[in-house]
């Protein structure tokens, strides 16, 4: 259970100011009652309930205290709908019952609360005709919140915590993927360059040794450890550029994956084969058109995605509307993301605007001739 639900339920729709409303209630209705021994039951019954109420709150759920102080609420909330026809009682127990997480401790608990009120409020239609007939409007809403609210609540919560296991495991990958692309360029710096550093090593020992006795030979071993330290530089460079050198097309490919495996229909529209660009342009767009594509299937709840890509002599434009639920709904982590294509933008001049209405549309503009290179 949440530890802030405590008196006052949140995040219910209800101001506090309704609820202390509720809370001040059943007193007037008490002490509405001819009888001194009434009013004295009735005082002990409320303040029995909201201490019980707090109890059940405080409890770890499924536990033994959880049912028997939520029984006792029932069972209060039952005798005040007969005696005294204050129903709202039920509204308290409707938002608590309502946030319990076991399937079968919300169901049991459900069954009993709806059938004891609703006997309750059909007995008192009879027994406290003049005061249900005074407050028909407020018992008709009462009852349906109390038909209606736990499970909605239920089901809410279940949601919220399915979206946060999601969003957590979405993380947990994000973080695997991370060790596992450490873990590869580590194997391919350990298969690039450490072979041709133990060769090094080992002539360059073979040189002090041979520099007296055979300077020729010493020169030779030098000789081929400045080729091996060339060609190793050679392949680290190549190593590197494969990381940073993202292709456009290819990019395509691993976005329309992505969109896929997110049930997300994808459409492109143009080619993708840029002539005119340099590779730096190219990198910058494959990395944008990668952030804005993950920010889609992640945040944007839509069911449909274009990407449209146009290369002129002036300038390259990438566009990439989606119709979900539109920026300004989105979180704080999908905004981050767009502050960084902005940042990575501008190293080539260029430009990024953002459109938040039926959907999300982003437009991206790269010069060509001022690019820098």
């Amino acid at each position: 259970m949440q530890s802030w639900y405590h008196i006052i339920p949140k995040n219910t729709g209800l101001s506090a100011f309704a609820w202390i409303i509720f809370c001040l209630l059943p007193f007037y209705f008490v002490f509405r009652s001819s009888s001194t021994l009434e009013i004295v039951l009735g005082i002990f019954m409320i303040l029995l309930f909201f201490g019980t109420y707090r109890v059940s709150f405080l409890s770890r759920e499924r536990t033994w205290t959880v049912y028997l102080s939520v029984s006792i609420n029932i069972l209060i909330s039952t005798v005040m709908t007969v005696i005294w026809g204050y129903v709202y009682f039920a509204l308290f127990l409707a938002f608590y019952i309502g946030n319990i997480q076991h399937k079968g401790g919300f169901t049991a608990l459900y069954v009993v609360y709806l059938v004891f009120t609703i006997v309750a409020v059909g007995v008192s239609v009879f027994t406290q005709s003049e005061i249900f007939t005074s407050q028909l409007p407020f018992i008709t809403i009462a009852v349906i919140g109390v038909i209606l609210l736990p499970p909605v609540l239920y089901h809410r919560n279940r949601r919220e915590r399915l979206e946060e296991e999601l969003e957590a495991a979405n993380e947990k990958i994000s973080r695997l993927v991370v060790v596992e692309e450490r873990e590869r360029i580590a194997r391919d710096l350990h298969d690039t360059l450490g072979q041709k550093l133990s060769l090094i090593g080992l002539k360059s020992d073979l040189a002090a040794k041979l520099i007296t006795a055979k300077p020729e030979a010493a020169k030779a071993e030098i000789g081929d450890i400045h080729q091996t330290a060339r060609t190793a530089l050679k392949e680290v460079r190549e190593m590197v550029s494969n990381m940073k050198g993202a292709r456009l097309d290819e990019e395509i490919l691993r976005v329309k994956e992505l969109l896929a495996a997110a049930g997300i229909d994808f459409h492109l529209h143009g080619e993708t084969e840029l002539h005119h660009s340099s590779l730096l342009i190219e990198n910058v767009l494959s990395m944008c058109l990668r952030e804005a594509i993950n920010n889609v299937a992640k945040h944007s709840q839509a069911s449909v995605c274009h990407v449209w890509v146009k290369e002129s002599p002036a300038e390259v434009t990438l566009r990439v509307k989606d119709d979900g639920i539109g920026i300004s709904e989105t979180p704080l982590v999908e905004k981050n993301g767009i502050r960084g294509m902005k940042e990575r933008l501008e190293f080539v001049n260029g430009k990024l605007e953002l459109i938040g209405s039926e959907g999300t549309l982003l437009d991206i503009h790269v010069p060509i001739s001022t690019s820098k290179e």
